[in-house]
């Protein structure tokens, strides 16, 4: 599955790029608000200290999760702002790490993180 290159940036173009139906971005760091988790009909989504990410290839592109993050942090990649697009290997690699680590996806909501609602307000939300 994985193709094995000395470039990074290729390496993350041809097997993650392709592959990524949705983004999490830097918007979710600090919120961690798990609303995305609940919605997703197939385990996808693994949680980090500071937010969660979404493993590309166990989503199915169904876009639950796009419309009840509290913070828009959810993109399709093929909406996603140019501004989050270091975001799109961000999360394929931290989601590979992860899972294959042996850690469980995160399937059910817990509270956002401490000042979770101070961020939310700072972007406008």
């Amino acid at each position: 599955m994985y193709l094995i290159s000395n470039d990074s940036l290729c390496y993350a173009t041809l097997n993650h790029r392709n592959l990524m139906p949705h983004v999490v971005t830097d918007k979710c760091n600090g919120c961690k608000f798990t609303d995305c988790v609940e919605v997703c009909p197939v385990a996808c989504f693994y949680e980090m200290d500071n937010q969660v990410v979404i493993h590309p290839e166990d989503c199915i592109d169904c876009m639950a999760c796009v419309d009840v993050c509290p913070v828009h942090a959810i993109y399709a990649e093929a909406d996603l702002p140019p501004e989050f697009t270091k975001d799109i290997e961000f999360n394929a690699t931290q989601a590979h790490q992860i899972k294959d680590s042996g850690t469980e996806a995160i399937t059910v909501k817990k509270d956002p993180l401490p000042g979770a609602n101070e961020r939310k307000k700072a972007l406008g939300y």
